[in-house]
This record gives C-alpha cells, sequence and structure tokens, in this order.
C-alpha cells in the first residue's frame, strides 16, 4: 500500500470517538512581538478585520479528573485561543469548531490516549446539529462549551519496523519505540522521521514511508504499530543550476556551493552549501531543489534557486558604559558590488562622548573590500584603510593603517588568514611625543565550535594573532603574540545554567616599552577586559600614569541563568593585569572585579546590562561601572 496509513480500532460497541488518526501535535497560535513589544498592532487589526465579526465565550472541561491536562488542551484549542478574535459569522464559528475538535483529539493521541472524547456545543447545541442547520439562537456572545473525555493511556504493544530497501534496523528500540511505553503519536512520527534521516544520509533522496498501519485495541489499552519505508533508489549529485539571480554570476554560485557533482547524494553536502551560499550575505532566501533521479548511475540535477537582498545597506548602533562614555557608530555598504559577492563598506564611528571635549573625543574612519572566491571557493581577499584618534585616560594616538589579507577557511570550524600591514601612529603618553611607522606581517587562526555565536551554551572559541613587524622610523623591530581561548558548559539539558570561561594572554617581543607604540601596548581594563575598573587604566605606570606593557593575563568566569524564556541573570569575576616585560613575571597581583548583570533574550541576542565593582581600585578607578551592549559579555 504505497503512502497509505491505516487505522484498526478495535472496541467496545457503543463508544464514541471516530475511527481516524490525526499524527499530527497541535501548535498553539503565537502573536509576533519583538522585545516583548507588539509592534502596529492597530494597523494590523484594521488589516485583517473580518466582516461580521461573530463574538463568542469558550469554556473548556475535561471530565475524569485529568487536570494535568487543562493547560496543553487549552494551548491546543483555537476556541480558546482565540476568543479575542471573532470569526466571520456562523460559519465562521462553525468551521473553527471543527478544526478545534481535529486539534484536540490530535493532543490526545499525542498523550497516548486514543479512547478520548471531544464534544462541542454551541449555545447548547451539539457541533452536529448546529453543521445541520446552520442557525444558532441571536443571545450573543455565543456560549462555547467543549467537553473533554480523554480516556485511558494506551501503551505499545506489537511493533514491526521494516524497509523494502536500504537495510534498516528492524529493532523497535533503536528508533525510540519500545512494547509496554506510553503510545504518544509523537513517538511514532519521530520514529518515522528518523528513519527517512537514516536513509537519506545513506544516498537515497526519496526516502519515504510507504506503510504506516496503527490498530488500537480499545479492550486492552493497547496500539499495534508498523512502519514500512521505501528507500528508493540511491542518487549521486548530478549537473547544477541556479535560478533566481539578476546582478550574481551564477557561475558563482556554484562555485561557492561546493556541491561534489558525480558524488553519493548527502544531506550534509547540502547544508554545508547552504551555508556557505548564506555566509556570502548576499541572499535573502536559498532553496536547494533536489531534481528526479535519472539514469542506470542515479543522477540527480540539484537546483539552486535564490532571492537576491537589497545591495545598498544604511545601519547605526549605539553603546554606553559609565567609564567609557557614549558611542555611536554607522557604516554604508555595497554588497554584491561586481557580481561576484564582492563587499564595499564605508564605516565611522565617535567615542568617549560626554567624557571628552569634541577634538579629544575618539574618531574612526574606514573604508573596507572583501572578495570571496579568489583563489577558489574557500579563499577570500580582504583590505582595509582606517583612520583613527584613540583618547584613553593613557595616552592619545592618531594613527593610519592599511591592510590586506588572504583568508582560508580550512574546515567549518577552522579559519585563518594572513597579510601584510603598514601602520602609522603620532602619539602622546607617559613617555611624551613619537612618531612609529611599523610593516608588519600579521597571520590569526581561529577555531570556532560554539552552538550560538551571541549566546552559546556548550562548545570551544579559540584565537590566535601572531605579527612580526619593524618600525622603520625608530629602526626597532618587534613581535605581537595574543591567544584567547573561551569555553561553556551547560550544567542541564534545558540549558539554562551554564558556566562560561574565558582566558586571554599575550606577549610583545620589543626592546622596550617605550619603543613599542602605546596603542599597541598591552593596557587592561574596561568593558571587554576586567569589567569595574577605567578603561584601558591597569597596567604599569610611570609618574602616575598608565604607560602599558609588554605582556598580559585576563581571566574571565561567568554563571549564567535562564530565569524565564526571555529573562536571565548573571554572576561574574573578571581578573587581569598587565606586565612591562615580556612575559607576566606577576610583579603586581592580579586586579579583581566582581559583578552580576541582566540579559533580556531578543531574537538577535541577549541584551545586557552589566555592573561591577573594582575590589582594588587604583588611580582613576571608578567606585563601580555599568556597562549596556548586545550579545554575551564573550
Amino acid at each position: 500500500m504505497a503512502g497509505g496509513v491505516s487505522f484498526v480500532a478495535l472496541r467496545p460497541a457503543g463508544a464514541g470517538l471516530a475511527c481516524a488518526l490525526l499524527l499530527a501535535a497541535p501548535l498553539p497560535a503565537n502573536s509576533f512581538e519583538i522585545f516583548g513589544w507588539k509592534f502596529f498592532e492597530s494597523a494590523e487589526d484594521e488589516a485583517n478585520a473580518v466582516p461580521d465579526p461573530l463574538p463568542y465565550e469558550a469554556d473548556l472541561t475535561i471530565s475524569n479528573g485529568a487536570d494535568d491536562l487543562t493547560k496543553e488542551l487549552k494551548d491546543a484549542s483555537l476556541l480558546v485561543q482565540q476568543q479575542e478574535k471573532p470569526p466571520s459569522g456562523e460559519a465562521g464559528l462553525l468551521a473553527r469548531s471543527l478544526s478545534d475538535r481535529e486539534r484536540l483529539i490530535a493532543q490526545l493521541y499525542a498523550d497516548g490516549r486514543y479512547g478520548g472524547t471531544v464534544d462541542i456545543t454551541l449555545a447548547g447545541i451539539p457541533l452536529e446539529t448546529a453543521l445541520e442547520q446552520s442557525d444558532l439562537p441571536d443571545a450573543r456572545p455565543v456560549k462555547v462549551e467543549i467537553l473533554v473525555n480523554p480516556g485511558p493511556v494506551f501503551t505499545f504493544s506489537n511493533i514491526d519496523v521494516s524497509s523494502q530497501d536500504g537495510d534498516l534496523s528492524t529493532d523497535p528500540s533503536f528508533w525510540g519505540l519500545a512494547k509496554g511505553e506510553v503510545a504518544a503519536s509523537g513517538k511514532i512520527l519521530t520514529a518515522e522521521k528518523r528513519m527517512i534521516a537514516v536513509l537519506r544520509d545513506r544516498g537515497y533522496p526519496k526516502a519515504r514511508i510507504a506503510e504506516r498501519r496503527i490498530t488500537a485495541d480499545h479492550s486492552t489499552n493497547t496500539l499495534a504499530v508498523a512502519l514500512i519505508a521505501d528507500a528508493g533508489h540511491q542518487a549521486r549529485f548530478g549537473p547544477v543550476s541556479v535560478k533566481g539571480t539578476e546582478v550574481t554570476d551564477p557561475d558563482f554560485v556554484v562555485q561557492q556551493a561546493m556541491l561534489p557533482v558525480g558524488g553519493v547524494y548527502s544531506p550534509e553536502d547540502l547544508a554545508r552549501a547552504r551555508k556557505r551560499l548564506n555566509e556570502l550575505g548576499i541572499f535573502s532566501s536559498i532553496r536547494l531543489v533536489e531534481g528526479e533521479i535519472e539514469g542506470p548511475d542515479g543522477t540527480m540535477p540539484v537546483t539552486i534557486e535564490v532571492s537576491e537582498r537589497k545591495r545598498h545597506v544604511i545601519g547605526a548602533g549605539a553603546s554606553w558604559s559609565s567609564t567609557e562614555g557614549f558611542g555611536v557608530e554607522s557604516y554604508w555598504r555595497r554588497r554584491n558590488l561586481f557580481g561576484r559577492g564582492e563587499l564595499l563598506s564605508v564605516e565611522g564611528s565617535v567615542g568617549r562622548i560626554g567624557n571628552e571635549s569634541v577634538l579629544d573625543m575618539e574618531y574612526s574612519a574606514r573604508i573596507a573590500f572583501e572578495k570571496p572566491g579568489v583563489f577558489g571557493p574557500l579563499t577570500s581577499f580582504s583590505t582595509s584603510l582606517q583612520a583613527r584618534q584613540e583618547h584613553p585616560d593613557a595616552y592619545k594616538s592618531r594613527s593610519i593603517t592599511y591592510d590586506a589579507y588572504l583568508n582560508r577557511e580550512f574546515s567549518e570550524q577552522l579559519k585563518g588568514r594572513a597579510g601584510a600591514e603598514v601602520f602609522y601612529a603620532n602619539e602622546e603618553d607617559a613617555f611624551g611625543d613619537g612618531d612609529y611607522l611599523l610593516v608588519g606581517l600579521p597571520a590569526d587562526l581561529t577555531f570556532d565550535n560554539r552552538d550560538d555565536k551571541l549566546n552559546p551554551s556548550k562548545g570551544i572559541f579559540a584565537a590566535l594573532f601572531a605579527e612580526p613587524a619593524y618600525d622603520t622610523l625608530n629602526s626597532n623591530a618587534m613581535g605581537f603574540i595574543k591567544g584567547t581561548v573561551s569555553s561553556y558548559y551547560a550544567l542541564d539539558q534545558a540549558k539554562r545554567f551554564i558556566l562560561a570561561g574565558r582566558v586571554s594572554t599575550g606577549s610583545i617581543l620589543a626592546p622596550s616599552v617605550e619603543s613599542v607604540p602605546a596603542s599597541r601596548r598591552f593596557i587592561a581594563g574596561g568593558g571587554g577586559s576586567i569589567r569595574g575598573y577605567a578603561y584601558r587604566n591597569v597596567g604599569p605606570r610611570k609618574d602616575g600614569e598608565v604607560t602599558g606593557g609588554r605582556s598580559i593575563i585576563e581571566l574571565s568566569g561567568e554563571v549564567r541563568v535562564m530565569v524565564t524564556e526571555t529573562i536571565g541573570i548573571v554572576g561574574f569575576v573578571d581578573a587581569g593585569n598587565a606586565y612591562e616585560d615580556s612575559i607576566p613575571d606577576f610583579s603586581e597581583s592580579l586586579k579583581v572585579g566582581v559583578g552580576a548583570g541582566l540579559r533580556y533574550f531578543t531574537p538577535i541576542g541577549p541584551l545586557r546590562v552589566d555592573a561591577a565593582v573594582p575590589l582594588d581600585p587604583g588611580q582613576d578607578d571608578p567606585d563601580f561601572a555599568l556597562y549596556v551592549g548586545l550579545s554575551q559579555a564573550f
């Protein structure tokens, strides 16, 4: 019976539940919100206004003392959840009631209850009678009564799993089905999905459940299940074509997708192709459509259907902390500049607003260009020119930097880049005024297997940076090295309690601290370092002024707790210091800051508010500090 579903009910005479199996879990209706607020609600209501709205009041009652089902049944009921959205006339109310009965029965099946009944009355008239006469009493609002008799809980009896091809395991427990367990319909659906997924992973893209036979025995309250899978033909990736491009070169899309034409079909290859295309940032939607399997070798063509995003982007952002003041930034971007994923960016920012005079605030202007696929799909080229003024308490720096990098993706987790840099700076610090012109060869390597970049619950992030450089104005050779490792661990399966830790250390090989530009020296303190201390205010000093050092160590630990689905709290400890020598000698003890924070989880990441106290404040350090930002601290 290809693609068929059969259901056999063995039950005593006189029972009242129709013999139909709805193997689908009902979904509660939810409104769309952003940051907890509903936007344009009035306009939406006006646009969705229905003719002849019929108000009603719904009440759901559960018999046989099964009060534990009340919440999930009410969540599944459209009549209950949508009382504030009246349907259009009596026909609309009848249609909603019919849908509601199906949803409630499906919810009972999801709980393993196959002998229950759902009775709905409208103004005292049974639903079936109301459907026949199509006329309800005039009283408004209409009283709607929903009576649910959940019936007994069924358990699995005989379970038979087989496949026509594909060599699937016939052990029911392998698929999460076991005799004697509660016969929840969701378990059957999950088993079917796993069977199809296993077959697809083995190269059978057209795998399906050919037959599902379910027999409910109401005399024993048991459910017998037989699932038969059809693997179909094994396939190989065939020709790849592209649809939907307007500016983008279709050959470039095929190149970046990297589908292995001629190789055995794999869903993972499709997922990686979609991820690579999405990371280009030029498409608003991406679909990989599998064609029909053709020929004796099982060739299956793939069509990449894309929709291009708008090419011009303008954005802005803001930040604030009690120690660094306000900061604003904006950017303009031109996507897909020449039709092969190129990106041109113009960026600008102003920092320490309110903490300094206009001439002494921090400014930055940058123009950058990126070209993917420069030497194959796993490489890209990037270059930028930046002018910047920095003015923390320790120094004032005006600099111009030009860099160019060749980037390489070694795997989904491991990426690296290497390039060249020219850095000019005019700086004022505790050592006086100085000019520097550094020519360097920077390189970095990044490993990232976190499950969520903005709010990770497991995984590791590690970054290593190194750059040999030569100061042509002062004839000094130097080398910069810095490494950072962050790790995350969830204490419970629901990921409501998470431990997070970070370690950073760095070293500068140079003749002296003074020979290194102040903006390139290691100075700790601030929101991205040791919270609670002033920004870049922890490190070696000369005559009371921070000079920075040639080595640094920073440690951070957080306990993150989700109180609700949208609210979280964090307790944290930061520690660190910078030292004059190239290797930390711990001549000064680590500076420690402690604090707590609040998180509000939004679709674009957690909104973060942290308050920190320095335990050993030094000169110019505050009594406490506040930080506001988006995403976790690390």
